[in-house]
Parts: structure tokens; C-alpha cells; sequence
């Protein structure tokens, strides 16, 4: 076989010499196994809910398990009640997703006009932060009368609740951009809508995925707190009535898979950012 043919390669590590092939395989593998950010949290949430089921919280807090049901009492209200638990999150999770996007929308709209025109803009943006700034059991009664008791009046709170985020993110993004890329643009005669285009919006591409992972979490906290007022469905709605009647391991059972759907919104989000910003700087390590 020639020599410098690929079959051949070597790579020296010190002073041992592997094949190039052997050792892409060997950093594969170890890429492949778990690191400590998974395996830790696993061994504290094993530990939390063990230490939750001997009661040791109960203990040291003087609960009762009306108040602090068990991990064991939780898990058999889920299994008892899954279809109608997960009609639930998934009716609470599409007011989320809807309102989230009309919200973020809005306000990235919001962002490109106070950069397009900043003698005003400043201005937009103070107006979205005093809406998110109103609370949502004032902005319930509101928009359950604009928009009825149907999935419209969640959606509307969810999206006064996630436009501030977009809005002033998606603005800061588009304004830091670099002095020497926009001097560039300028000296090839790029137009306003170019700039706009190819660099400032490209710029707040990590901005605006950042509002979107804020939004992930306010948008169910928007949509499950707007149920606890009008609402006939829903986790929100189904944990209000839970506390009610005191059935406590059912109440806790929505909240479980409120932080599931929480998370897994995230998740998602998470993974279009790395789809769409692979160019980006923190995506290169």
C-alpha cells in the first residue's frame, strides 16, 4: 500500500502513534456516554423524590399529606386520570403555542419598527412593558369579555403576556449590530431594506430565540393562571377545581404535566435555535 495513502494516516499522540480512523472512533464513543449534566440531575431529582417519599419534607416543614400529597399518591392520580389529564394539557398547551406566536410575532414587529424608526421607538417598546407589566388576574376578566370563555381569551392573555420579551429582545438584537459590518454594508450601497435584511435581522436571530425560550415558560403560566378564571377545560382549570374539593393528589398531577409540557416546549424551541442559528458563535464549541 503507498505510503501517505488514508488507510495509513497516523496521528501522534505523544509518544504513542494510533490510526487517525481508530482514534475518531474511540472520541466518538466517549462522546457518546453521559457526562456528569446528566447524570447529576438524575441522581438529585432519584434523591428529591426519594426523600419526599419517606416524608422527610413533611417532617421538617410540619405538612400533612392533604397538603404535600406523596410521589406515590401523585403518580396514581395520573395513572387514574391520564386520558382526560392529557386532553387537558394538550387544550392548555395549544393556548400557549397560539398565543406565544401571536405574541412573539407582535412584538418582533413592534422591535422592527422602534429600529426602523427610533424617534418613536422607544416610546412602543414602554407601552408593550406597561401591558406585560399588568397582571394577569386584571387582564382576564378583559379579555374573557372582548374574546368570550372559548380558547381566544387565553391565547389574547398569553399573547400580553410574551410580547414584551420579543419586543425588547428582537430590538436589541437589531440595534447592537457591528459599527464595521454596517460601515460595509454602506460602502455597497445596501439600501435600508438591505440592511434590515441581511444584517440586522440576521443579528437578532440569537436575541429573538432567547424571547422565545422566555416565552415557552410564560405562556403556560399564562394560559394555566387565565383558566383558573374562565375556563371548562384545561389544566388550570382542572387544578382550580382539584383544590376545591380537595383532591390534592389530582391537582399536583396537573401540575407534573404542566412542567413536562413546559419543558418540552422548550425542548423544541431549543432545537429550532440550533437549526437556525448554526453560525452563530455559542454554536461552535
Amino acid at each position: 500500500m503507498m505510503e501517505g495513502s488514508p488507510a495509513t494516516s497516523l496521528i501522534t499522540t505523544g509518544n504513542e502513534s494510533l490510526p487517525a480512523e481508530l482514534e475518531t472512533r474511540t472520541a466518538q464513543r466517549f462522546r457518546k456516554v453521559p457526562g456528569p449534566g446528566l447524570w447529576l440531575p438524575l441522581l438529585a431529582g432519584m434523591l428529591f423524590l426519594a426523600m419526599w417519599e419517606l416524608q422527610l419534607f413533611h417532617r421538617l416543614f410540619d405538612l400533612k399529606k392533604y397538603q404535600l400529597p406523596l410521589p406515590s399518591a401523585i403518580y396514581e392520580a395520573l395513572r387514574d386520570n391520564f386520558s382526560l389529564l392529557l386532553s387537558y394539557t394538550g387544550y392548555t398547551l395549544a393556548e400557549a403555542v397560539l398565543g406565544m406566536l401571536i405574541g412573539s410575532a407582535s412584538g418582533f414587529v413592534v422591535a422592527l419598527a422602534a429600529t426602523a424608526w427610533p424617534r418613536w421607538g422607544g416610546g412602543s417598546l414602554t407601552l408593550v412593558a406597561a401591558l406585560n407589566a399588568v397582571p394577569i388576574v386584571a387582564l382576564a376578566p378583559i379579555m374573557n369579555l372582548w374574546f368570550g370563555d372559548g380558547i381566544g381569551s387565553r391565547a389574547a392573555i398569553v399573547t400580553a403576556t410574551t410580547m414584551a420579551a420579543m419586543a425588547i429582545n428582537a430590538c436589541k438584537g437589531m440595534s447592537a449590530v457591528d459599527p464595521l459590518a454596517l460601515d460595509l454594508m454602506h460602502s455597497y450601497a445596501a439600501g435600508k431594506k438591505e440592511v434590515f435584511r441581511y444584517l440586522r435581522i440576521q443579528n437578532s436571530l440569537p436575541y429573538v430565540f432567547t424571547a422565545l425560550k422566555i416565552n415557552t415558560t410564560a405562556s403556560m403560566i399564562g394560559a394555566i393562571v387565565g383558566e383558573f378564571f374562565f375556563s371548562s377545560r384545561g389544566l388550570g382549570y382542572l387544578l382550580s377545581n382539584s383544590i376545591k374539593v380537595a383532591k390534592m393528589p389530582l391537582g399536583w398531577s396537573c401540575i407534573v404535566l404542566a412542567a413536562v409540557a413546559g419543558v418540552l416546549f422548550y425542548l423544541i424551541v431549543e432545537r429550532l435555535e440550533k437549526v437556525f442559528i448554526r453560525w452563530h458563535s455559542s454554536r461552535r464549541a
